[in-house]
């Protein structure tokens, strides 16, 4: 189970997701269009399929859905995207990790060194933070399912789960990606609503960043870099403190 602060800081992270929704719509129809270009059937395609699930745990209406795999499936013109991971440092030291989708790698560069420069932050080289993550699927779980906290973990590590962290409002649980869909799978079935599911970059560290304007500092990068077009996923390490968490929720 994880610690209350660690608790507060998932939940944190989830709602600040939550709360960019159409943003996420527009991401991953993007996201569906790329992989479908590798065939429009997701049992064929797991990449395609794991777009697909995600979009659905986030409930993108189906007929977005379908037009993004026919674009990407029928022939047509989406554009030559690539896919690229970027690293660097947020202020206070704090490690970020950027997935980016683009169809010009000089382009995008500029653009996010320019957000990393305006906070303090630097784009460091391939290698410089990836080494402070770990791949892994995350599936999170709705409260008040009335299914308690014992017997959901059960469950889940019955069904290959590495990690079981409880938040205020839900669990998050975590496993290696190969075991991503038959644990998804295997919690649908027991009726639970999932509230997140995808293959992320998750820390190993974390960096312990205490002081509130320095917070503010932190994610006024990470939301810099995350408005941009070709972000398709943000991962940082940074934590903050309970006081912390409290303040930034009381100022909005």
């Amino acid at each position: 189970m994880a610690g209350h602060s660690h608790g507060a800081n998932i939940k944190f992270r989830k709602d600040r997701v939550d709360a960019k929704k159409a943003r996420n719509f527009a991401r991953l129809a993007r996201m569906i269009t790329v992989a479908a270009r590798g065939g429009g059937d997701p049992d064929a395609n797991a990449k395609l399929r794991l777009a697909i699930e995600k979009a659905r745990v986030l409930s993108m209406p189906k007929e977005v859905i379908e037009r993004a795999i026919k674009k990407g499936s029928g022939g047509g013109e989406t554009g030559a995207y690539e896919e690229v991971l970027y690293e660097g440092y947020a202020p206070s030291g704090v490690a970020v990790l950027l997935e980016i989708l683009t169809d010009n790698r000089h382009r995008t560069a500029a653009e996010i060194r320019l957000a990393f420069d305006r906070f303090g932050g630097n784009l460091g080289a391939g290698g410089s933070v990836a080494w402070m993550f770990d791949r892994a699927a995350v599936i999170r779980v709705a409260g008040g399912t009335g299914l308690d906290a014992d017997r959901l973990l059960e469950l889940a590590t019955e069904r290959g789960a590495e990690e079981f962290l409880e938040f205020e409002g839900g669990f998050e649980i975590r496993c290696a990606p190969g075991d991503f869909d038959a644990l998804r799978a295997g919690l649908q079935a027991e009726g639970l609503t999932l509230t997140g599911a995808e293959i992320a970059w998750l820390p190993k560290t974390v960096v312990r960043v205490a002081g509130l304007d320095e917070a503010r500092r932190v994610l006024s990068c990470l939301d810099a870099l995350d408005e941009n077009d070709d972000v398709q996923a943000v991962a940082s390490n940074y934590e903050f403190p309970d006081e912390v968490l409290a303040a930034l929720a009381a100022s909005g």
